[in-house]
């Protein structure tokens, strides 16, 4: 990258698949791992940072990442639960936090939302308090946390949403 160059955030492609993988299991096995342990946080990797998943989430079009010089140092996935628009990934390398690229992400996914979304959600894990954190910063408000099934309290799911913005009037346009 040449100097002065800062990374973008763009579309994910076909190309881009081994190395969101890679992101992946670089930076979320040890995010996870003190929060809600090794197992589970193996698990997180191996579920929804492989190749077939990511795969088939690039090719949906719900994922975008931040490039730096062809090197992805953040991660954003959007999809569905029910009639919501949902946010299941949002990572961004350590190195690159407290920069902006956490709201940049979070606006390019919202951007690709349909017109007519009138609202977004996130889910993280309880004990993610840094993304708890986040979230709330960026106007997510606590609408319900999901019990983990085997009673563990760090598994158990927060769900966020936000309203987004209506579009602005067109001046003359009634």
């Amino acid at each position: 990258m040449a100097p002065g160059a800062v990374p973008v955030v763009r579309d994910a492609g076909p190309g881009d698949v081994a190395a969101i993988r890679r992101f992946g299991e670089a930076c979320v096995r040890p995010h996870y791992t003190p929060l809600i342990g090794a197992d589970a946080a193996a698990d997180q990797v191996r579920r929804w940072w492989n190749e077939t998943y990511l795969g088939g989430a690039v090719a949906a079009g719900l994922v975008v990442v931040a490039d730096d010089g062809g090197q992805v140092v953040g991660v954003g996935q959007r999809g569905r639960s029910g009639a919501d628009h949902v946010i299941y990934k949002l990572y961004v390398h350590p190195r690159y936090r407290g920069h902006g690229w956490g709201p940049r992400l979070l606006d390019a996914l919202a951007a690709r939302l349909p017109a007519d979304a009138d609202r977004l959600c996130v889910e993280h894990f309880a004990a993610n308090g840094r993304a708890g954190a986040f979230y709330e910063r960026e106007g997510f408000a606590v609408e319900r946390i999901e019990p983990d099934p085997t009673g563990d309290p760090a598994l158990g799911v927060v769900w966020r949403a936000r309203p987004l913005a209506p579009p602005t009037d067109v001046p003359g346009q009634a």
